[in-house]
């Protein structure tokens, strides 16, 4: 008590316990300690930014889940591992000739039908992956195909017979009624002692792919190219055709219709020859030798191929719209297939056939003009239509193995960068005789040179942008089966992921480059085609895009594009080197004369041209698997969709077609081809800035500008990538539901030949005004859908 009262302070229960002392502040150890720690403070802002502009960018590139954007790679927009500049001048100058050349000797060494090529499948895997393509395989599928066993046509005099009575058992009695043999057809080719391909023992017969079993005897009429419109001239003229054999000439269109169409005329067979007419100037009646000690056909060759009704659908006839894999249900081949015999023969057996008919019946000269132009008229022949005389027949024995047995495509993948952008290249691989040399192995051939080539650029580094599928089809020739078969099993992935697919069938037969492409891919060929040096320099530097008149076919069928395209909507190419001019050498289609001989003495002496495919193949796979943004003209597309409909609606006026609800549907179409052709030109115009803005040099510290010019570049892409599967319609072609492209298709009657809108054109041949309507409005539709997905974002690069 007394110490507080010391201190002058009250002693009650109020009296705090600690004292109250009053401090001095400390003096501030350091003068600028509030600039000290504004410093600190931004020092560490500073690190943890940098940080995140390390690790975010790399985090990025790895992805953050589906669909989200990555960089490739380090490099990119450039390539990785070679500059384009290094890539391109490995792939034009690693093909060579010698090269070439070696690769043809193998594939045309023997005979390779399809299903009956496994040891050429199995080679082609090993080359590859001996090339650098490690991850090539093998794969089969089961289809139902025929290979020959036997056949003969007679030609018969029936005015005097005999019959023979053959006893077979006790209770049987065989008839057998003999005629005269008038001319007994030899079916097969002479032996060339020149070219050793003909002399080989196991070489193939003549005969058809898909054609029906069977013996008929019948009276013959002649059916010009046995086109529908041939056969309606006869039919419009009285011919009777019903219960006759069809002799009709190869050309105009694909054969397995002319049999189709007589089938259906209730004809009983079909007999189809090569007639020197297809064959232009080069010809023995105009004094030009003929094969082997020169240019012209020889007498003998014969054209084998498919009756496949090629139109109607690809692919296995048993498994239509789905893979043939081993246990798959079967459909009746019937409606795809014929149901009557046909063979193929030569000029040389047609002839007595032919002028078994001068004189009787009325003359080719009576019809159209597109019945003129027979090349036996200094043969003898009259070209007269017939039917035969009652006594002079024809007898057809067709005896054929249908089997379902293994086909076998070999595919190649090189990864790249990006995964769900890829591009397909093909070619196939069977062949109907030991041959092929043009059909298809010099397509083969620039394909081991392609792979070759691609070995040496990633040996050295490359590694694509976009991946690479490679593709050695088999049974392309009896129906497109292997790349249809294939299709058809990978759709989905396909669906999402193909940019395009490029396909080299002949690559080289003469000296003129020749394409058909999807206008999508115009501009990329005549800017690759302008890369390649042309073997044929009249003039220094010259180029294959300087010698080439520019034009590209539209898209039909006869090759392994078609279900990329008609199926799947998958942009696709397919160009080579056709014959180089009037007087160049005739080409031996699908006889054993199409061999190797044949082609170092006649096709590509040198093999010169046959380096020059495979140089614009790889350029057009690189320019398609490295440009950052895919290298498609979408304006060009909207651009020939409005030529194809004013040539769909001349075709109308000319045939007095137009109705009212006909020049609706193309009043229609045309509004929505001019919305669509504003909209491609805006976004190919957007596409080409934003390439210039990829290119401009980004700082590191603007790490996020590069990522989203990355994510507007692969917008763009998808929208690219997607563009062609706008056309497609879900349920089909009437009457042909596996063709589901609104735009493309074969002719109905052609089935080589390209169509355009060929809904909208078949429902004007059948003068159906509903159906006119339907397909006017389905092909509004996806029009407007291939405007729509091109339209909705726009997006502008700060």
């Amino acid at each position: 008590m007394q110490d507080l009262e010391k201190v002058g302070m009250a002693s009650d229960e109020r009296t705090p316990l600690i004292q109250t002392i009053h401090v001095q502040p400390t003096r501030a150890r350091y003068p600028h300690n509030t600039l000290r720690r504004f410093c600190t403070i931004v020092l560490g802002v500073l690190l943890v930014g940098a940080v995140i502009a390390i690790l975010l960018p790399n985090t990025l590139d790895r992805g953050l889940g589906p669909g989200s954007p990555r960089l490739p790679h380090e490099a990119w927009p450039e390539s990785q591992g070679l500059s384009f500049e290094e890539l391109t001048d490995i792939l034009l100058s690693t093909p060579k000739e010698e090269k070439a050349r070696e690769w043809s000797e193998y594939y045309t060494a023997g005979p390779h039908l399809a299903g009956k090529n496994l040891s050429q499948a199995v080679w082609t895997r090993e080359k590859w992956q001996e090339f650098g393509v490690k991850d090539s395989s093998v794969i089969a599928y089961d289809v139902y195909i025929n290979y020959p066993l036997g056949h003969s046509l007679r030609l018969l005099d029936t005015s005097s017979s005999k019959k023979d009575i053959t006893k077979q058992n006790a209770n049987t009695d065989k008839h057998i009624i003999q005629y005269d043999v008038v001319y007994d057809c030899k079916m097969e080719e002479d032996v060339l002692e020149e070219d050793p391909t003909t002399s080989l023992p196991n070489r193939v017969p003549t005969f058809h792919g898909y054609s029906a079993s069977g013996n008929v005897t019948g009276q013959f009429v002649y059916a010009n190219f046995g086109t529908y419109q041939d056969f309606e001239d006869l039919v419009k003229a009285n011919i009777s055709l019903e219960g006759k054999i069809a002799l009709v000439k190869y050309g105009s269109i694909f054969r397995g219709l002319k049999v189709k169409r007589a089938q259906e005329l209730g004809m009983i067979g079909c007999v189809i020859y090569t007639d020197p007419q297809e064959d232009g100037e080069v010809t023995e009646a105009n004094g030009y030798k003929t094969y082997p000690d020169g240019p012209a056909r020889n007498p003998s060759s014969v054209q084998r191929g498919s009756t496949q009704f090629l139109s109607i659908a690809p692919g296995d006839p048993t498994t239509i719209g789905y893979p043939s894999k081993p246990g798959v249900p079967r459909q009746d081949p019937h409606g795809s297939i014929p149901a009557i015999p046909s063979v193929p023969i030569s000029y040389m057996d047609a002839l007595p056939i032919l002028k078994a008919l001068n004189g009787v019946g009325p003359s080719a000269s009576e019809f159209g003009s597109h019945w003129q132009g027979g090349g036996l008229g200094y043969k003898g022949v009259k070209y007269n239509i017939g039917p035969s005389p009652a006594n002079l027949v024809l007898n057809l024995v067709n005896e054929q193995e249908y089997v379902t047995t293994p086909l076998w495509n070999v595919i190649g993948i090189i990864n790249g960068t990006i995964q769900d952008e890829v591009i397909v290249l093909g070619n196939h691989r069977d062949a109907w005789i030991a041959g092929g040399a043009g059909d298809p192995n010099s397509g083969s051939a620039a394909m081991n040179e392609l792979v070759r080539s691609f070995g040496v650029a990633l040996e050295k580094g490359w590694k694509p942008l976009r991946t690479i599928v490679i593709a050695s089809w088999d049974g392309e020739e009896y129906g497109l089966i292997g790349s249809t078969e294939w299709v058809e099993e990978y759709i989905p992935w396909l669906a999402g992921s193909a940019v395009a697919y490029l396909n080299v069938d002949v690559g080289t037969r003469g000296t003129q480059f020749t394409a058909a492409a999807s206008p999508l891919l115009n501009n990329a060929l005549y800017e690759v085609t302008a890369m390649v040096p042309s073997p044929n320099q009249t003039v220094e530097g010259q180029t294959v895009r300087d010698l080439w008149n520019g034009n590209i076919r539209t898209m039909g069928s006869g090759s392994d594009f078609t279900a990329f395209q008609d199926f799947a909507g998958i942009p696709c190419a397919d160009f080579g080197f056709g014959a180089g001019g009037p007087q160049a050498a005739v080409y031996q289609y699908h006889s054993n004369y199409d061999s190797f001989h044949w082609m170092e003495e006649f096709g590509d002496k040198g093999w010169h041209y046959h380096v020059a495919i495979t140089k614009v193949w790889a350029m057009m796979a690189a320019k398609l698997v490295e440009s950052p943004i895919v290298a498609f003209n979408a304006s060009d597309y909207a651009s020939a969709l409005g030529k194809y409909l004013h040539s769909v609606e001349d075709k109308a006026m000319n045939a007095g077609d137009v109705s009212p609800g006909t020049a609706l549907s193309f009043s229609d179409i045309k509004a929505a081809i001019a919305d669509l052709q504003l909209a491609t030109e805006r976004f190919d115009a957007y596409a080409n800035q934003l390439s210039l803005q990829i290119r401009d040099e980004v700082p590191w510290w603007k790490w996020w500008q590069k990522v989203k010019l990355f994510y507007e570049v692969k917008k763009v892409n998808e929208k690219y990538k997607l563009f062609e599967r706008s056309f497609l319609w879900s349920k089909g072609l009437d009457s042909r539901s596996w063709f589901k492209h609104v735009v493309f298709a074969p002719g109905l009657w052609t089935g080589y030949a390209g169509a355009t809108f060929p809904g909208l054109v078949e429902s004007i041949d059948s003068k159906d005004e509903k159906s006119i309507k339907r397909w006017g409005f389905i092909i509004e539709g996806t029009i407007k859908a291939a405007t729509s997905l091109l339209n909705p974002e726009r997006s502008s690069i700060g």
